[in-house]
Parts: structure tokens; sequence; C-alpha cells
């Protein structure tokens, strides 16, 4: 099954819902970083996130940015949305190894941190991008983005994110949903919601069982009669190019590039998300700085 992300509303229009099947994009995350396990939870947690958001936004060409700083050995993670759903992403530190917890799972919350910010970054082609931030809560990523939504958005929501790493460190699954309420909603609807999340257990299992994201929902939120709104694929994308990374090196500006020149006769630029790897000769490099001169 192709990666997959699966917008709902509830008939009664009291809750909206999204699910995403994740697994093709977070391999290739990992194959291109070349993460260790808990990383690429980490990391694919993050990428998960983001496709949710980011599909959520409907202005073309707009994007999300989705930032991680917890202060633990992972360092930054960054994943960046399209519109559609399509992330790419990077961690400082792919390498880092660390014990399982005491239940054989992954400490994903220590690799992360908790002392630190979870940043989201709305770029609507406006004047200026929308960011909001709050406090980690405990670096597990999830119950950090509910937080998020309640204090930056007050919207009341239920995440869940799941990464299932193989013995051979590929990823074996992906995923995860977000559920948010709407106005309206009373304590009838929110008990229906906690009891859904509650009943249909830890989204891991759900991932391991290979259910869909449209089964995902149906089993999250099986008390609700559930309208599907969009199924979109999406995948690891990432927009880097040839011309980019020459407006790249045009930005460091005439005497940095002379400097590049005289010192190593050329650059090689690798761009941060993806295997793309760019050489530019001396030749092309003192091509750049003459436009530079001549404008």
């Amino acid at each position: 099954m192709n990666d997959q992300l699966v917008r709902a509303i509830s008939r009664d229009g009291m809750v909206k819902a999204v699910a995403v099947s994740t697994r093709d994009l977070t391999e290739r995350a990992r194959q291109i970083h070349r993460t260790l396990p808990v990383a690429t939870a980490a990391l694919g947690r993050t990428l998960a996130a983001a496709s949710v958001m980011g599909n959520a936004l409907k202005e073309e060409g707009s994007s999300l940015t989705l930032q991680i700083k917890g202060g633990g050995p992972l360092g930054t993670i960054l994943a960046v949305s399209d519109n559609p759903g399509n992330v790419r992403g990077r961690v400082d530190d792919p390498s880092v190894d660390l014990p399982l917890r005491p239940d054989g799972k992954l400490d994903v919350g220590r690799a992360v941190g908790q002392d630190g910010m979870l940043t989201v970054i709305r770029d609507l082609h406006m004047k200026e991008p929308y960011v909001g931030s709050v406090g980690l809560l405990g670096g597990e990523i999830a119950e950090d983005l509910a937080a998020y939504f309640v204090e930056s958005e007050q919207i009341p929501s239920a995440c869940a994110l799941g990464v299932l790493v193989d013995r051979d460190q590929s990823v074996l699954a992906a995923g995860g949903y977000l559920i948010q309420l709407l106005p309206g909603a009373g304590e009838d609807v929110i008990s229906k919601v906690e009891g859904g999340v509650l009943a249909a257990g830890p989204v891991t299992e759900l991932l391991r069982q290979g259910l869909t994201p449209e089964e995902l929902l149906g089993r999250v939120l099986s008390d609700f009669e559930l309208e599907i709104l969009e199924r979109t694929p999406v995948e690891y994308r990432c927009y880097c190019s040839r011309e980019r990374m020459e407006r790249a090196l045009i930005s460091l500006g005439p005497e940095e590039l002379e400097s590049m020149i005289a010192e190593q006769g050329g650059a090689e630029l690798t761009c941060r998300f993806c295997d793309n790897v760019q050489r530019f000769s001396r030749e092309e490099l003192e091509g750049l700085l003459r436009g530079m001169r001549r404008r």
C-alpha cells in the first residue's frame, strides 16, 4: 500500500479527523539520512505530523514547517510539508542510539528531550508567515502536538503517531491520526472520542495490523458515522534543484565566492533534506561571480 492521507468529518459535524500512512516516506528518510532506530522513529513521527498539518493548508503553494528542539541528543528535528501533504525532513544527529525503555519501546522522549519548544511555521505567501510555539511536554511528539493545538489554536485535539522499526532497522510501518473537536461539540461527543481512542489502543499496534488510514479512523471513531472528504497520496518530496543551489551560492555574496574559488577551486553542495549533490566547477563559480558584478 502506498502512503496515503485520508481526511474525514463526522456526519453530525462535531468531529473532524485525518489519518495518514507514511511507511514508504519514512523509509526513504531513513535511507537518505542513515538514521538509527530512535532517530528514525522521531523523524518519522515528525514527518507524519507535518503531512497532516500541511494538508490542511488549502492555499496553492503554501507550506508548513514543524520544528522540534527538545534539548535531547537528537538535536533539532525539522519537517517541511507542502499543501498536498508531501514532506521532507532531517534530524541533527541521525546516529543517536539509546537503550530501549523498560517496556521494550524506543525511547523517543529521551532522545528528543523535554526542555525545549515545538514550533509551527505556516507560510501562506502573505507578508509574514504565521509562527506558533509551545513548550514540550514529554518529547513523544504526538502529545506535544495535541498540546500545541489546544494552547495555540484553542482546538481540543487527540493525536497519535507511531513508527515501527524492523530488526534490520528498516521501517515496518508508520503513520498516525489527528482528531479535533469542532465548535458546538458537547461532553457527550468528548466522551465518545475519548472512549474510541482508549478502545482502539496504541496506534503502533493498529499500524502493525496493517490498517489503512480509512480503517484507522473507523477503528478510533467507531461511535461516529464518518464522511470521507479526501484521499490523497503523499510521499517524501524535496524541491531542491541545481538552480536553487546556484541561488544559494549567489546569496553568499561576491567576497565569499571569491574566497571559495581561491581556496577550493569549486564547490560541492548537498541538499540537507535529500541525497542530491551538485558540483560547481571553478569556471561555473567564476561565471556566477561575473553575473553578480554586472548587476
